[in-house]
């Protein structure tokens, strides 16, 4: 056992050989280090494998790839592969940052290991240009023209930041990332500040909480607006709102449909 009650990663490992298997085999592979046997409930023990405080010590291990792969073997796994605090650690550790602010709505966005994600926040000033950018932060035009959903130069005119796509990993390097969802890119972004943090007057970038929040208001604007016009209840336009997925025009048409159904029913 290790200190403050925790199990070291051999005794761990020790769990997971099968019963069936010999002391001196077991100790073997403990002391070298070579568990070369597959794990699976067929030839392990079983129990140990779904004990979520061996699950998540293993998992803190692993590589997000690694990570991926174990939250699709079964609902314990991924329950426990999902977690945040193992997910942001694992997202740490492979591009050595020292912090993440932020929460994504998708844990998709943990396990994506392409520096694709990534971007560097740029405040717009004075006699900057896209080429001008392109040159400085060593990427290219199109690039950054498709990070930021520009179809020409003048988009930059109406933005205070353009977001530049990271090229080189070593940026990254014990920095902070803050997990945004950017309103011109339209997409969720890892965005590093080179010149510190972000802006809390900006209205410029928004946290995906704040983001949330601001969904969340919209969505009851919607609703509150399709029960004045069905005149029905709260429940009646949730429950259409969710057979509709979102879509208020889908939402009154089957609305209309089970109004009309009704009147030729005789049941109104």
């Amino acid at each position: 056992m290790g200190c403050c009650g925790e199990e070291e990663v051999d005794d761990i490992f020790k769990q997971l050989i099968p019963h069936n298997q010999s002391e001196t085999q077991a100790e073997s592979m403990a002391d070298n280090g070579s568990y070369e046997v597959v794990l699976s409930p067929i030839n392990s023990n079983f129990h140990a494998l779904i004990c979520k405080d061996i699950l998540r010590s293993i998992f803190e291990l692993l590589p997000s790839s690694d990570l991926a792969r174990a939250a699709c073997v079964c609902k314990v796994w991924n329950l426990v592969a999902s977690d945040r605090e193992i997910m942001t650690s694992s997202f740490k550790s492979l591009w050595k940052l020292k912090r993440v602010v932020g929460n994504p709505s998708s844990g998709n966005f943990w396990r994506d290991n392409s520096i694709g994600k990534f971007a560097i926040s740029h405040r717009l000033v004075r006699g900057d240009s896209v080429t001008s950018l392109a040159v400085k932060y060593s990427v290219q035009v199109t690039d950054i023209k498709r990070l930021n959903n520009m179809m020409s130069e003048h988009g930059i005119y109406s933005r205070e930041r353009l977001l530049i796509p990271v090229c080189n990993p070593e940026i990254l390097l014990n920095g902070t990332c803050y997990i945004e969802i950017d309103a011109h890119a339209k997409r969720v972004v890892a965005v590093i500040y080179l010149d510190g943090e972000p802006d809390p007057e900006g209205n410029h970038n928004c946290l995906l909480d704040k983001a949330a929040s601001g969904s969340s208001r919209g969505k009851r604007r919607v609703l509150e607006s399709m029960k004045r016009s069905m005149r029905v209840d709260d429940g009646t336009v949730e429950y259409y709102w969710s057979i509709t997925n979102g879509n208020p025009r889908a939402a009154f048409s089957e609305f209309s449909e089970d109004l009309r159904w009704e009147h030729q029913s005789g049941l109104l």
